[in-house]
């Protein structure tokens, strides 16, 4: 893959870390197209302390590990349809937003004993901490995940238990299953087969994360699906402080942000500047600031464009824009950004001021361009920068809105849409070959609407 950046890209070896601690708690910058990710809930979680002997917490909204008083806790998670070798597997836990942190976010272990009770469990019962050390976590801050690699414990499907401990009574507080969102994750990543073509996949949404459970079934989603990921703006809500990232884009798309090309929305942009949003994505997002970038997958030319900034002809942007289209050499062009110039959704009106940089696609022979902003699916036949129907030379355009966010409706049906959904979440993914393209809408667990087929390049 070939990205086009200003500063050299990261590289597969290279590593970021994502919390200081003092045990595997670094994530490396690429997933391998070859990789697949299951994530996990606990089927069950507690704590047991040493002065309240005889109470159970299992339905408390949080776990801790302390030396003063002494609390431990468990966690254990089920392990079913995975397939292949696992190659790795971390756990992932949240300190809650109301505690102001630790100097110690305790030493994790597995057990044995996988029968405990979540609410019979107390300090006079509690399960033997009996297995090997997996990882220590330092220093904690409130309000962050933290991760412990335990690949050493995790070897396929089965029930597994960790127990967690800690010398400092200065206690460390976690998030449990009965928060929702903010719950417990054992993430397992196993090698799979690539897609039987070889060809590369393309594959996202837009309008993500908001601690809901959209943004958490996509994400699911995108765990059996390789291949580069792609957001069409509005990453996080709803001011894409850097709180937000840690907070509702980390847990759910986060575990996929080492492969993620994602392009900024008007959300992102509540914050000046979309300093979240940059500092969130570093180099993945293009040069911070700007927005927008391009890059080669396959026989494809991919172009991440940034519709809250000047779009104007003449503009930086659409002259960049343009320069970029003449150098490249690839026969098949797909381009992405926030606000649709085409849309039936009642919510938010045709952006016509991005109708420049539709005109230049056209002008240069690209063949799709994908937007969110509506938080709804809607795919359009070709058609020119009129609006037309363009069979020759038009640009097939998808509104990808569907990441997560809560459903908005359609108004006025508008000419050439040729699909829609206003009720599923989803994603749309692309498989990229040398000549044509497949789509498929991938609609989340539960939900039964799909659209897919298939396109020449020009």
């Amino acid at each position: 893959m070939d990205i086009r950046f200003a500063r050299p890209p990261l590289t597969l070896g290279t590593v970021a870390v994502l919390v200081v601690a003092s045990a595997a708690v670094v994530l490396t910058s690429s997933v391998a197209a070859s990789a697949a990710s299951v994530t996990f809930t606990p089927v069950a979680d507690t704590y047991v302390q040493s002065d309240t002997a005889s109470t159970s917490y299992g339905t408390s909204t949080q776990i801790v590990v302390d030396n003063s008083p002494v609390r431990r806790s468990f966690l254990r998670f089920t392990v079913s349809g995975v397939s292949g070798t696992v190659t790795g597997a971390k756990l992932r836990l949240r300190t809650i937003s109301g505690n102001s942190g630790s100097d110690a976010g305790g030493t994790f272990r597995r057990m044995s004993n996988t029968t405990w009770s979540e609410t019979g469990t107390t300090w006079n019962n509690q399960p033997a901490i009996d297995g090997a050390t997996l990882g220590t976590v330092g220093a904690v801050s409130g309000n962050t995940w933290y991760e412990v690699d335990v690949t050493a414990a995790v070897t396929g499907n089965g029930t597994y238990s960790f127990g967690a401990t800690s010398s400092s009574g200065d206690g460390a507080y976690y998030d449990t299953r009965e928060s929702g969102a903010d719950a417990p994750q054992l993430v397992v990543t196993t090698g799979t087969t690539p897609p039987p073509s070889g060809d590369p996949v393309f594959v996202g949404a837009g309008d993500i994360a908001d601690s809901g459970s959209g943004d958490s079934a996509t994400a699911t989603l995108l765990d059996n699906i390789p291949g580069t990921v792609f957001t069409t703006g509005d990453n996080v809500y709803d001011s894409g402080t850097a709180s937000q990232f840690s907070s509702y884009y980390e847990p759910t798309w986060g575990r996929h942000k080492t492969r993620t090309r994602p392009s900024p929305g008007n959300h992102d942009y509540n914050t000046s500047g979309a300093t979240g949003y940059y500092n969130y994505f570093g180099t993945s997002a293009g040069p911070s600031g700007r927005g927008y970038y391009s890059f080669d997958l396959g026989n494809w030319h991919i172009v991440s464009l940034n519709s809250n900034i000047s779009m104007s002809a003449g503009s930086t942007q659409e002259q960049w824009l343009r320069a970029d289209l003449a150098a490249s050499s690839k026969p098949c062009t797909l381009a992405y950004w926030h606000h649709p110039l085409f849309t039936s959704s009642s919510n938010h009106a045709p952006s016509t001021s991005t109708r420049p940089l539709y005109q230049a696609l056209y002008d240069y022979n690209a063949d799709v361009v994908v937007w969110g902003h509506n938080h709804v699916y809607e795919r359009f036949a070709p058609m020119n920068p009129s609006g037309g129907a363009d069979a020759s030379r038009g640009m097939r355009s998808f509104v990808a809105g569907m990441g997560g966010a809560s459903h908005y409706g359609f108004g006025t049906i508008q000419p050439n849409s040729e699909a829609r959904n206003s009720s599923a979440w989803g994603v749309l993914k692309f498989t990229l070959h040398s000549g044509s393209y497949d789509w498929q809408f991938v609609p989340v667990a539960g939900q039964t609407y799909n659209d897919s087929g298939t396109g020449n390049c020009h």
